[in-house]
């Protein structure tokens, strides 16, 4: 989510921030939800746009916004602007220069379209909107693929189709099979770039991880963002490598059986180079979020907007292949409307994959414990198939780290780190001190599967004042028991880049707006945010080089002794994760010992694991409490391969962990 922070309830206010081949056949098309049908029939069966039953049905190409090729030589562009009274496309080779003017035509329900054989790859263009008041502005596409100049300059046109892809017949994994590892392109190496990024993925193999989660990469301004500031929702940003950077990295990640997972922003855009208000009713103020106004997604003009955001989550997914989308801070998407906006994605999403013959998936990250988010739509849910479990990262960190300021009040006991490893979320309905109500709801048919859980990510690291990182915060056996909680859950499990070799360097809030007096109230906006935690200490400045570069990954990290060993652990838990069955909800269960210290974890019949969440060594006799059968021990953290200091039998370790499986009998 973008910029929450953990002394709030609510998220810090910042300033945050066609694959498809086209049939021969005159009567089909790919409309909306992306699947070639009927042109007078749109996958759900039934017209977002249509009104009531003698409402003039509009032509469903027109919803396939953006530029498209539309046969040998000419392009299709297709605009919602219901605000203009008029409206020119402006082509062009030069940014300065846009010499050719093709009128548009009004499609009906403020759409407008134009074809011409004057478009061609990399060509600049902007749409000319005149209002009724006589009044024009220039304007970028909204759905523009290609930034070259930033988020202030002309859009380019982009051909999807040239390149060639080497990798078509890659399934993702099923969800619990699963292994995320979420990183931010910019700093998860030196160069910063898609292809550099290509050039680590063998690491990840290694390591065992099945699918990257790519923090967002749309066009934002500068060169340096988190990605939650992006305003051109469908480019690709240009420091990253574009397109065709893009593209080359899902490709490479195929190639070695990793999937992609693609965070994307519905909730709201960034402040700056944001033009949406031109076009149309984007935007409104019946609700707030952390970042102004909300997305218009159930009043006048909604469809519209509706359209757009459905248009961009099939554009990822079709064009790009991306295997799946994490949708930011769902709880701040408001819609009243009877069906969900949520739900309108998850089908359309659904529905392209049945085309497609591709396993998509659609996550929200949301901080409401709602089970609904992921209940199928026939049962009155919306239908997503995964949601972001913070409860799992906020009782594992506030246990070990003794911190209990905002949020950590709710937690901090080993109960909740227990309830937490069998259930997904700690608050199913009870009072929280934090929120001052009742939070969450219970939810014992979920598949423990659906829930994301971590001990770090970009959230949890990036919105400390100083971005401190747990290998900061912890001492090198704590932070392997908290591994060995993650991984040895029946959730899904997400790791955030670098913490496979206990990397220390922080993970900073950064900028590089290009508008001065904006750059000067994120500061002013970061200082008073932390005027009341550490101290009162100056935060790092957000638009300084020096924050960015500070937060990108020491990969000689894992030449260390200390990284060595760190990703020798993880490597080894994963490997132990993936040779385990599939767990049902239900089926893992955590408890305390006696003495309180001591958690046993039992996944299924399979694993027994105990952990000592005191800081002193326990000699506790572990063997009268395992389970009925043969086991050995598996995996220890004191084993000097993960620099412990040697396995001892007679107890565990401070923040210990020990590992038995079954023996199975031949």
């Amino acid at each position: 989510m973008a910029k929450k922070c953990r002394f709030r309830q609510r998220p810090c206010k910042r300033f945050a921030g066609c694959g498809i081949k086209r049939s021969t056949c005159g009567r089909a098309t790919r409309v909306s939800f992306g699947v070639h049908v009927d042109v007078n029939t749109s996958v759900s069966g039934r017209s977002m746009l249509s009104g009531c039953a003698g409402a003039v049905q509009l032509d469903k190409s027109v919803m396939q916004i953006g530029p498209h090729q539309a046969g040998a030589g000419q392009w299709r562009f297709s605009l919602w602007a219901p605000r203009a009274r008029s409206v020119d496309l402006l082509l062009g080779d030069s940014p300065g220069v846009l010499d050719v003017v093709v009128p548009m035509e009004a499609a009906g329900q403020g759409y407008w379209r134009a074809e011409t054989n004057h478009a061609r790859p990399g060509r600049r263009y902007r749409f000319r909107l005149t209002y009724p008041d006589g009044s024009s502005v220039e304007r970028a596409d909204p759905a523009s693929h290609l930034q070259l100049e930033d988020v202030h300059g002309p859009s380019v046109v982009v051909d999807h189709g040239a390149y060639a892809w080497r990798h078509d017949h890659f399934a993702p994994p099923l969800l619990e099979e699963t292994i995320i590892y979420e990183l931010h392109v910019g700093t998860f190496t030196p160069d910063g770039t898609f292809d550099a990024a290509a050039k680590r993925l063998d690491h990840l193999v290694e390591l065992g991880i099945t699918a990257v989660e790519l923090m967002p990469v749309a066009q934002y301004p500068g060169s340096r963002n988190w990605g939650y500031d992006g305003v051109y929702p469908f480019a690709v940003h240009t420091a990253y490598g574009g397109p065709d950077g893009l593209k080359q990295f899902v490709d490479a990640c195929h190639g070695r059986g990793i999937a992609v997972i693609l965070d994307v922003v519905y909730n709201h855009l960034g402040p700056e180079g944001n033009y949406l208000r031109d076009f149309g009713p984007y935007f409104t103020a019946a609700y707030k979020t952390p970042w102004g106004e909300a997305v218009n997604f159930d009043g006048p003009g909604s469809d519209g907007v509706r359209n757009y955001f459905i248009e961009n989550a099939l554009h990822w997914l079709d064009r790009y292949r991306i295997d799946a989308l994490r949708l930011d801070a769902t709880h701040a998407i408001f819609d009243r409307r009877p069906t969900h906006i949520l739900a309108d994605i998850a089908e359309a999403v659904e529905s392209l994959a049945a085309h497609l013959g591709r396993r998509l998936l659609v996550i929200a990250e949301s901080d409401l414990n709602d089970p609904r988010l992921v209940r199928p739509r026939a049962a009155n849910g919306l239908g997503m198939d995964a949601v972001w479990c913070d409860d799992f990262h906020h009782a594992v960190h506030a246990l070990l780290t003794e911190e209990h300021d905002g949020y950590y009040m709710d937690y901090g006991s080993a109960q909740n780190v227990a309830r937490a490893i069998e259930n997904g979320f700690v608050y199913t309905g009870q009072y929280s001190p934090f929120r001052g109500h009742g939070h969450g709801a219970p939810c014992p048919d979920v598949d423990p599967a659906r829930f994301i859980t971590c001990i770090q990510n970009h959230d949890q690291v990036g919105n400390r004042m100083l971005g401190d990182r747990l290998a900061s915060l912890l001492d090198f056996e704590s932070c392997k028991c908290a591994a060995a909680m993650l991984l040895l859950s029946p959730q899904t499990p997400l790791l955030f880049m670098g913490e496979e070799f206990a990397e220390d360097n922080p993970f900073l809030y950064f900028i590089s707006h290009l508008d001065s007096d904006l750059v000067d109230a994120v500061r002013q906006g970061r200082k008073k945010e932390f005027a009341h935690f550490m101290g009162g200490g100056e935060p790092p400045d957000p638009q300084g080089e020096a924050t960015f570069t500070k937060s990108k990954l020491d990969w000689s990290m894992i030449e260390s002794s200390r990284g060595a060993a760190m990703f020798a652990w993880y490597k080894a838990l994963i490997a132990l994760r993936r040779s385990l069955p599939k767990a049902e909800p239900g089926e893992t269960r955590a408890c305390l010992l006696r003495s309180g210290d001591i958690l046993r974890l039992e996944r299924g019949q399979e694993l027994t694991a105990f952990f000592n969440l005191s800081n002193t060594k326990t000699y506790q006799e572990l063997s009268a409490h395992m389970p009925s059968g043969q086991w050995r021990t598996t995996l220890d953290s004191a084993d000097r391969r993960f620099a412990g200091g040697g396995s001892d039998s007679s107890g565990l370790g401070s923040r210990g962990v020990r590992i038995y499986t079954k023996e199975t009998s031949r």
